[in-house]
């Protein structure tokens, strides 16, 4: 794992018993004020600075959870007051069995933890470091909680315990802040960051709560998520300027069907309480009720844990650079127009600058106000939350009586299900004999996960297939488009056999097993071939994406830039992989007007040339998705996108799982069943052919190959190409027209990916 760039302070549990310190004014310290125009603080003044609060301040303890991807230290803070500190080993004991009412003996022992107890609340910050009031805010916010002693504060200290992670992101908030003063003040102030601001990731980050795949992801939810179970989660984002100021819940429609009715309610009602608390304060442009939906997992853990996600959205500016807005410039989105006075959005904002200065003010009085909620009403939280658990442990009607996952010592697919299941706090057990149930034979040592558990509704989202609602703007029109993708079947995407026992279920089984692991191994049976990554300065999400599984295989590879091509570093390589991105990208790249050189332009002419010379002298270059359109082009393939320019009401697929069938023949798919689920979204293809000198390698199910999630117009794609080889002088082209790596959980799909890069031509 790469390691660069940071030194690694030794923040670990400072603050309780430390040297208390006199603690400055924010000002002080950082050289100005927290929100002020065109500053940020970086990394390392902002760590120091939480380690003054620690030992100037009884009511706060930041303890370094591990280092992140790039090394760099990932910080909680915990905030209470003095007295709850000395006795926070009793409290958080009390949370935990809360948490799980198997642990409550009876009625008495209930009313005496809900009567002692303290509302749970994990604040995050800064997880899109192009977002920057998150991590700045918390600067602030932190101080006022550890030195102030008004009113407000005090009852909070009184009735909260307050894990504050004051950025999920360290690595992209240092390079977005050494970025920003490298510009600032130049034509090139607020330039977009030449690469991803998560090293692998990007911003899809937070759409990593139930793979945990990145470091961040994984410390955050076993270090403060599961060591704690707080009552609320409170998520702070931003979005885009032109809408409302600051969006909370309630979401829209849909809500995933397993999510407690008891939560949605509890979300609803906070979300509502923030908003109104934030307008009194003075605020105007606050909405709710419109964008977010609640739907996919991969952006809420805490809904599958009993307790409230609460995500706000505060309108950005460009980094710490303010726009002005007049009233005209606004608009709407889905549920909110903010040019209109609605019972969700009820105060308009007239427009003028908006700036730093503003999004701080917002994110810290929307934090303060949910603050206020959970220390207000302490009892309700601990007593909804201990009733969301105690449904699950009695178990939904509507939900079967166990999973079972038989057992496969050599399957990586299977190994990685049951990583992300005992990371998310499930309970998996090994069958201690064979039996039978609901018409199915189950083995010694199979996996079986009993849904009459705490979270059991994580489990059984994991495992079941979605049916997402065909939901349009009007009847027989448009589809209603969801915020984020529509399935995550986990044995669909890893391959994996699991089926559901609805009823006679009674069998011996053994204590859980523990936190369960899987280590990637470089693929058998391969040759090395020698593989270069395609690294754009408008750098792709997949593409890090990509990275990230080769970096966990340990497959060797470089990474190349438009000028390496240009000035013929792919001779020293036999594969070129470009990940989903346009074509414009990836010839044209960045203008001069955004960025300075060396990061404008693309390959340009010169580039692309290199790299049909390179196919035609024996090289396979390998493209995925929109970079599909690009090899059609450059290489003027006899193969067109078959969904091109289709309406959203003929076919639409905005992240499901679907039916492919494989040619076992052809070297790419040797490895593969010749039936398995692949993932189809936005940017994926289906060709059509006109040329029989190209392989079809693959092709999408007939009939209605949806297996998971949501599919208009299926017909369009059924029974078409999925997976393209062409040969080109002595080398070839492969076209992926879906991701055979999605956000690092297609392990179906994996294989083709290594046989694409490492197979010798025949």
């Amino acid at each position: 794992m790469l390691r660069i760039g940071f030194l690694t302070l030794a923040l670990t549990a400072v603050g309780f018993d430390a040297v208390a310190q006199r603690i400055p004014d924010p000002a002080e310290h950082f050289g100005f004020s927290i929100g002020e125009h065109r500053k940020l603080a970086d990394w390392s003044q902002l760590t120091e600075w939480y380690e003054i609060l620690a030992n100037g301040s009884g009511r706060v303890t930041v303890d370094t959870l591990g280092p992140t991807t790039l090394g760099a230290p990932f910080v909680m803070l915990t905030v209470t007051s003095e007295a709850n500190h000395r006795r926070l080993d009793e409290l958080r004991d009390i949370q935990l069995r809360l948490a799980d009412p198997r642990r409550i003996g009876d009625a008495g022992e209930l009313e005496r933890l809900l009567d002692a107890g303290k509302t749970v609340v994990l604040i995050t910050h800064g997880i899109h470091a192009t977002e920057v009031g998150g991590g700045q805010t918390a600067a602030r916010m932190l101080h006022r909680l550890a030195t102030s002693d008004e009113p407000k504060v005090r009852e909070i200290l009184d009735n909260v315990i307050l894990l504050d992670i004051p950025s999920l992101n360290p690595d992209g908030l240092e390079m977005i802040v050494q970025w920003y003063r490298q510009w600032v003040g130049t034509e090139y102030e607020a330039a977009p960051l030449p690469q991803l601001y998560h090293y692998y990731v990007g911003h899809d980050n937070n759409r990593d709560w139930y793979a945990f795949t990145q470091i961040e992801t994984e410390l955050t939810v076993t270090k403060a998520h599961n060591a704690w179970h707080p009552q609320i989660v409170h998520d702070i984002h931003q979005m885009g300027s032109s809408v409302n100021r600051i969006f909370f819940p309630p979401f829209i429609d849909p809500w995933e069907p397993n999510i407690d009715p008891l939560l949605t309610s509890a979300v609803n009602q906070l979300g509502a309480y923030m908003a109104a608390e934030v307008l009194a304060s003075g605020f105007p442009g606050v909405g709710v009720h419109g964008i977010y939906d609640a739907f996919t997992p991969a952006r809420a853990y805490q809904h599958y844990h009993g307790g409230a996600r609460i995500l706000s959205e505060t309108a950005s500016a460009r980094l710490a650079t303010p726009i002005t807005l007049s009233f005209e410039d606004l608009g709407g989105r889905r549920g909110i127009d903010a040019q209109r006075r609605t019972w969700n959005f009820p105060l308009l904002w007239e427009g003028g600058e908006w700036g730093l200065p503003d999004i701080v003010n917002y994110m810290e009085a929307g934090a303060m106000a949910l603050l206020t909620n959970a220390a207000r009403n302490r009892r309700y939280w601990l007593e909804n939350f201990y009733q969301i658990n105690k449904n699950a442990v009695d178990r939904w009607p509507s939900w079967p009586q166990a999973w079972v996952l038989p057992d496969d010592p050599d399957h990586v697919g299977l190994h990685a299900v049951l990583r992300i299941l005992t990371i998310g706090d499930v309970e998996v057990h090994r069958a201690l004999a064979d039996f039978s149930a609901d018409g199915r034979q189950v083995r010694r040592g199979d996996y079986v996960v009993p849904l009459n558990q705490p979270y059991a509704s994580f489990a059984n989202t994991m495992l079941e297939r979605q049916e997402y609602p065909d939901l349009r703007q009007y009847p027989g029109g448009p589809p209603l488009a969801p915020y984020d993708v529509v399935a995550h079947t986990l044995p669909l995407l890893m391959n994996v056999e699991a089926f559901a026992i609805k009823y006679g279920f009674n069998a011996a089984l053994s204590a859980p097993i523990p936190t369960h692991d899987v280590r990637y191994e470089t693929p058998r049976g391969v040759a090395q071939s020698r593989v270069a990554v395609y690294k754009s300065w408008n750098e792709p999400m997949p593409e890090g994406w990509t990275r990230w599984v080769l970096d966990e295989h340990g497959i060797v590879y470089d990474t190349l830039h438009d000028a390496d091509i240009q000035e013929g570093a792919l001779a020293g390589f036999d594969v070129l992989l470009f990940e989903d991105q346009s074509r414009n990208a990836i010839v044209r790249g960045y203008s001069e007007t955004r960025l300075p050189a060396p990061y404008a332009g693309g390959l340009g002419e010169v580039g692309v040339e290199a790299v049909k010379d390179f196919v035609d002298g024996g090289g396979r270059v390998i493209t995925v998705g929109r970079a599909t359109d690009f090899a059609i082009s450059a290489f003027d393939l006899a193969a067109a996108n078959r969904v091109e320019g289709l309406e959203s009401s003929d076919f639409y697929i905005p992240g499901s799982i679907l039916t492919v069938t494989y040619d076992p023949n052809h070297p790419i798919a040797a490895t593969m069943p010749i039936e398995g689920a692949a993932w189809y979204w936005g940017s994926s293809r289906a060709f059509s052919v006109s040329d029989g000198s190209i392989d079809v390698v693959a092709r999408y199910g007939t009939g209605n190959p949806l297996l998971s999630g949501w599919a208009l117009g299926s017909e369009w794609i059924s029974g078409q190409p999925a997976i393209l080889e062409a040969t080109v002088g002595r080398g070839s082209v492969v076209l992926f027209g879906f991701p055979p790596n999605y956000r690092g959980q297609t392990i179906a799909t994996w294989p083709l990916l290594f046989n694409a890069m490492m197979y010798q031509k025949r």
